[in-house]
């Protein structure tokens, strides 16, 4: 179901700039058994990167009215929610007075294989590199046709996930999620001060190992660096933790210490429920 503006939606204008120009933002939250994971973070978030792009982002309160609406009595639901600068004629400055466009669209929540929490999975390392923004560095805009490419660099459904670099050859995340390195008791995730995704899952992961006592670091990443650390994994919304079993240059046999922390981060996770 599509909830546009708060009402039940078919369609969207041809002439939105989302569409157009990939100009709004948007955040993927879980849906699981009538609760709303991490919402108050994932909420967060979608604010600050509205404000980021001088989008106008509606208050809680409507978003859960929206999300009740598009799932119904769906207890299970993977949910985009999105803001774009709404429609505008051709040309890329700004439209006057915005007035923005807001979306939550639900489908079906994707079944989640525990198998893969335990025993991790293959990736790989993509051939595409990540261009440098600043400006949109961490924000999670529409405009995601780099992460399109990488993905469809591999058909082989054995791949669960392709690692990006960046220009340098900075290791920056991963097509669908962010990136975590343990080694000993420090927690290491990529900078995304020029590009890359500041995800909600990987914040929760952070706080969490910080709880457990590790050293949590957040700085450059080497492909060295990836290949020396004791355990790696990639993180979202939906799929939560996948430890990396295997690259092409390196397997991984034991993951306990990122599974030791996800677990305080599924105990720990702010839920909101649908009433």
């Amino acid at each position: 179901m599509i909830v546009m503006n708060g009402a039940l939606a078919s369609a969207v204008d041809a002439r939105d700039r989302g569409l157009a120009y990939g100009d709004g933002v948007f955040r993927t939250v879980a849906l699981r058994d009538r609760l709303l994971e991490a919402w108050p973070q994932q909420w967060a978030r979608l604010a600050e990167d509205c404000r980021a792009l001088s989008l106008q982002c509606p208050e809680p309160d409507m978003w859960l009215d929206a999300i009740r609406l598009a799932v119904g009595e769906t207890r299970d639901a993977a949910l985009k929610l999105m803001v774009t600068r709404g429609c505008g004629l051709r040309g890329y400055l700004y439209p006057q007075p915005q007035q923005c466009t807001w979306l939550v669209i639900a489908s079906p929540l994707p079944v989640s294989d525990p198998d893969l929490l335990q025993q991790g999975i293959t990736a790989r390392w993509c051939d595409l590199r990540l261009s440098a923004q600043p400006l949109l560095a961490g924000i999670k805009h529409l405009n995601r046709l780099e992460n399109v490419l990488a993905r469809n660099e591999w058909q082989d459904p054995q791949i669960r996930e392709g690692l990006l670099l960046d220009q340098q050859g900075r290791v920056i995340e991963g097509t669908m999620s962010n990136l975590l390195l343990l080694t000993g008791r420090v927690l290491l995730t990529p900078a995304l001060e020029q590009c890359g995704v500041a995800g909600v899952t990987r914040e929760r992961m952070l706080q969490s190992a910080a709880r457990l006592g590790c050293r949590v670091e957040i700085g450059d990443v080497s492909v060295e660096q990836l290949l020396a650390a004791d355990e790696v994994g990639v993180c979202n919304s939906l799929i939560g933790l996948w430890p990396v079993r295997a690259l092409p240059q390196r397997q991984w046999q034991q993951f306990a210490g990122l599974q030791r922390i996800w677990q305080d981060a599924r105990q720990n996770c702010q839920r909101i429920a649908l009433v």
